[in-house]
Parts: C-alpha cells; structure tokens; sequence
C-alpha cells in the first residue's frame, strides 16, 4: 500500500465519529428530489468549514474542486431521499413526515464529503484536480445526473473519468462488489389506457370487456421478452398494475395498467418499443376497444468502463484486502449514474453496509432500512483512494 493509501485510510478511520453526526443529521432531515434546498445547504457550510471552494449548479446540486492539474477526475454522490415513511425506530428517524432516506443517499452523501475533507488534506500531492459532485434528483425522471450534464458538469476542467457508490444491504460491511461491462439497466415506464363501452355483466353483447382485454394485454406482452429478446442478453417487462370496475356485475369502460420494461441494449431498447405499441394496438382491436400505451423513457443502462474498474478494484484491495472485493451480479435495477457513463469512462460500486453478525438487512427502499455507519469511513476512502489511484497513472 502507498503512502497515500495509508495516509487515507488512517485519516478515514480518525473521522468516523464525525461522519456518523453528519450522516445523522442529514438523515434526520431528508427533502425530496430536487427540492434539497437545506441539504444542499448544509453540504456547502461543511465544504466552506474545510476551505474547499464550491458553486451552485442545476439550483441544489453543488460542484467543488480539490487540486489544480489538468488531469481530473469526478466522484459522485446523490443527496436527494424517497417518498417513504420511516418506520426504523431510530433517535435520528427523518422528522419530515413521508420522507426517508431509505435508499443510503445520506451515506452517500456523508461518504463524499468525507472524501473531500481527506483529498483537501493531501491537495497539494494530487497529482491534478479531483471534481467532487453532490447530484440531486436521482430517483426522479429526468434524473439529476442528466441536468448537471447539460450544465457543464464534465467540462472546466474536462473530466477524464467519473466514480460513484452505492450502498448494499446484501453484502456485509468491509465488502466493496464491483463488475465491468453493464451492471444495471435501462428503465422505462408503462403506462396503459384502454378504453370500450361499459355494459351489464349479464349482456356482454352490448359492450366490451376491457378486463378480459387488459388479461390478454399482460400474456401477449410478455412475447416481447420471450420471442423477441436474444436469449443471453437480460431484460424484462413487468405489468405491476391494473385498476378498472367497482362492482360486481358490470363491465368498466375504462381500465388502466402500469408497469416497466428494463433492458441493457439500447437498440433492442427502442425496437421494444415500437413492439410494445403493436402490441397493445392489435389486442385490443380484437375485442373492439382503443388501447393506448404512454412509454416514459428513463434512464439508460449503466455499463462500467473496464479499465476505470481495474483501478477501482485495486483500490479496494490495497485498502481493505483481496478477500473484501467481490464481483456483483448484474441487477436489473436501474440508476441515473448511467448518464455520465454514456459520455466517459466510469466505474460505480456496491458498498457493504450489513453489520457482522447479521444475516439479512431490509432491502433498499425499505422503511426499515438501518445501514451499518461503520461503512462511512470504508465508502470515504475508496472514493478519495480511487480518485488518486487514477491520477496517479501516468505521474
């Protein structure tokens, strides 16, 4: 282990205590997608506290840069919470009623201001500028990543890679799991309408039958994944929804369904699309009704650039041991990181945040959710260790 390595490392574990009374608070107080206007306040009084100078962008993300060579890199971490009541029980438990950080964006969060903190303290060794990004929106479309883009989050100075993190309930904490080439997919909402003329159960004849439409509408679609998918690429479609009738003996007029398509080829990605249209178009002319489909495009897949995952991977090692890295399983989950993949090269891990001892923590977006703060002191200096690993190629 280098110097630095050391030097991050011992420095992250002298700051726990400070990391868990930050996370603590902006727990406490979490604020919905791009409505974080108090965290991103209290994001910047800690980066004013340490010296580092910062700016607003897209109203409450905030921007910083630690160093000053042309060679930069970006870490990410998202700052906004879930529409979810807490139900954890904790002396820190979210005082805004409806609202969780049930997703560990506060660890995220904590996890980068951290890193900030320890990068400011080796700045004048780094060998050029690491850009540190606090992103809000990312669980809500557009996503926030897509509007700090668009802002010039990567340019002045152009930014050579990008690294971020996310907690992971099933893996214990001292865990980092990691993968290159696509480890999330694309997200793409449905939202059906269908539409006939209502009528009395007991004389079908004189209407249509919309339920037995939206029956037909779920098994033809799933069609699109069996029939038209290669077999050894992932993707799914989910109807999660159906909602038509009130009563027992009469056919609605009206039924709506919802439901999600996921994918990791972007090509197949919009050719699904058109099928799922046809499809939906040809069912329901079958039973004499209108059909509609609203395709909500979300985020694109997240494909993790190999040779930034090398440095990633090295970085866990050296910090934690060969033992703690392992190789994740792709999920079909989706995350608005993929924004800046598509435009250079990145890596996002999984940091384990299950305490010793413990077999099964709730899942993410779970109420009940209580990551393990000592993950804080791991997921900071993997984020400041990856950024000077990386600059470090080519000194």
């Amino acid at each position: 282990m280098s110097d630095n390595l050391k030097n991050i490392i011992n420095k992250s574990e002298s700051m726990l205590n400070d990391l868990v009374q930050i996370r603590r608070h902006i727990h406490q107080n979490p604020e919905l997608s791009f409505k974080e206007f108090l965290t991103a306040e209290f994001i910047r009084d800690n980066l004013r506290m340490m010296g580092i100078n910062y700016k607003a962008i897209a109203e409450t993300g905030t921007l910083a840069l630690i160093g000053n060579g042309e060679r930069c890199v970006a870490l990410r971490a998202d700052i906004d919470a879930l529409p979810i009541q807490e139900e954890t029980g904790l002396e820190f438990a979210s005082k805004n009623s409806g609202v969780m950080h049930a997703c560990g964006h506060d660890m995220h969060t904590t996890m980068l201001l951290g890193a900030a903190r320890i990068l400011k303290g080796i700045e004048s060794e780094l060998n050029g500028t690491v850009k540190i990004i606090f992103q809000p929106g990312e669980e809500k479309l557009p996503g926030g990543a897509s509007k700090l883009i668009e802002e010039g989050v990567l340019e002045n100075p152009k930014v050579s890679a990008i690294f971020g993190q996310h907690i992971f309930p099933e893996e214990s904490t001292g865990t980092i799991s990691v993968n290159s080439g696509y480890i999330m997919a694309s997200a793409d909402e449905l939202y059906w309408t269908l539409k006939g003329k209502g009528t009395h159960a007991a004389q079908p004849h004189l209407g249509n039958d919309c339920i037995m439409a939206a029956s037909q509408l779920v098994m033809n679609l799933q069609t699109v994944v069996t029939k038209y998918r290669n077999p050894v690429k992932p993707g799914l479609l989910s109807v999660t929804a159906i909602h038509g009738g009130s009563a027992p003996n009469v056919f609605p007029d009206e039924v709506k369904l919802m439901g999600t398509f996921r994918a990791n080829d972007e090509e197949w990605r919009g050719k699904m699309h058109d099928e799922i249209r046809r499809i939906t178009n040809d069912t329901c002319s079958l039973f004499g009704i209108k059909g509609e489909v609203e395709i909500v495009k979300g985020y694109p897949a997240l494909y993790n650039n190999p040779e930034t995952t090398l440095i990633a991977e090295k970085t866990a090692k050296e910090l934690l041991s060969k033992d703690s890295v392992e190789v994740f399983e792709p999920k079909l989950w989706a995350e608005d990181f993929a924004y800046y993949a598509q435009k250079i090269p990145s890596t996002f891990w999984f940091l384990g945040i299950r305490p010793k001892g413990i077999s099964e923590l709730p899942p993410l977006h779970n109420s009940k959710l209580i990551p393990d703060e000592k993950a804080l002191s791991i997921g900071a200096a993997m984020l400041a260790g990856t950024a000077v690993n990386f600059l470090s190629i080519g000194k």
